[in-house]
């Protein structure tokens, strides 16, 4: 049974689906233990900001610090070595909860970092996306950075309700990423079964079972072999309908974000931007149950072919 020529070489398995080469236990654990590590480390720093770490290490603090010691080594004056320690304890004892030290001086580092590793995982995930499918995204990133100027240069949005709607463009620009990989994995699987073949052994088994006498092992075996070109054609089926939500629901993300960004200067209030997004995320909700669902249908299949 042939299946359509790939550039990697994959097993055949039964239904005319490739499957790519398996990797080792080992490089799976490996895999999973630096997926982990990164994982661990990025949740440390978006989750648990580093303010006295941050407090700390400032150059300005260090040099002072640092310098008066110095200085205390010099002229031999343990007074003042002892005022430099004293003055650095209640520095990092009251200054990474100042709120107004957070906002003015450390806060705007910390976005720079988390746009950092946010940039880096993006890259990470974008590459196995087509061009056209990668030019999507950063198109729609850079959309996203556009309503952000826009809202900001708006007199009728403050500060904090500002910040709290568009937390949610960060939401769906990640949606859009996530639904985009997904939908680039699932046409990869389609477009490596041969449907043709698939469909000659449906018929196949299914004749066998017609012609053949109940109770014989070659039609209990046809049964169980027409069974799973069944389940196989209904993970076809299941994936198609994903796509088909997926697309749209990527098409409406871009269109939406157009929109706000034509609209955003002229918003009298932050809740005309806010049911905007809920729509978009409740639609991006609804896609994710898609998902689970289609997932769960997929992962015992994928089991059998690996016992085959």
């Amino acid at each position: 049974m042939a299946a359509p020529d790939r550039s990697r070489p994959a097993e055949t398995s039964p239904g005319g689906a490739s499957r790519p080469a398996t990797t080792s236990p080992q490089q799976a654990v490996s895999s999973a233990v630096v997926a982990a590590a990164k994982e661990g480390v990025k949740a440390a720093i978006l989750e648990k900001r580093p303010y006295l770490k941050f407090a700390f290490a400032n150059p300005y603090n260090v040099s002072l610090f640092l310098g008066t010691l110095a200085a205390a080594g010099i002229t031999l004056n343990p007074f003042l070595a002892l005022l430099a320690i004293g003055l650095e304890g209640l520095w990092l004892l009251h200054a990474p909860d100042s709120k107004r030290l957070r906002h003015i001086l450390w806060d705007p580092k910390f976005e720079k970092l988390r746009e950092a590793l946010v940039e880096q995982e993006r890259a990470e995930r974008v590459k196995v996306l087509s061009d056209a499918e990668r030019s999507r995204v950063e198109s729609l990133i850079a959309r996203q950075k556009e309503i952000r100027r826009l809202a900001a240069r708006n007199p009728s949005f403050t500060g904090e309700l500002l910040r709290g709607e568009l937390v949610k463009t960060d939401r769906l620009v990640e949606a859009f990423l996530d639904m985009a990989v997904t939908s680039a994995r699932y046409q990869e699987y389609l477009d490596s079964i041969d449907l043709d073949a698939l469909d000659r052994d449906r018929a196949r088994w299914d004749r066998d079972i017609r012609t053949g006498k109940e109770g014989d092992p070659q039609v209990d075996l046809a049964k169980k072999n027409l069974a799973i070109i069944l389940r196989r054609l209904e993970k076809v089926k299941e994936i198609r309908r994903y796509l088909t939500l997926a697309r749209g629901q990527l098409d409406l993300i871009e269109n939406s974000f157009q929109l706000i960004g034509d609209q955003i200067v002229t918003m009298e209030s932050p809740q005309e931007l806010s049911g905007q997004l809920n729509e978009l995320l409740d639609g991006v909700e609804s896609i994710r149950q898609t998902v689970v669902e289609t997932e769960s249908m997929l992962a015992p299949l994928a089991a059998e072919d690996v016992t085959r």
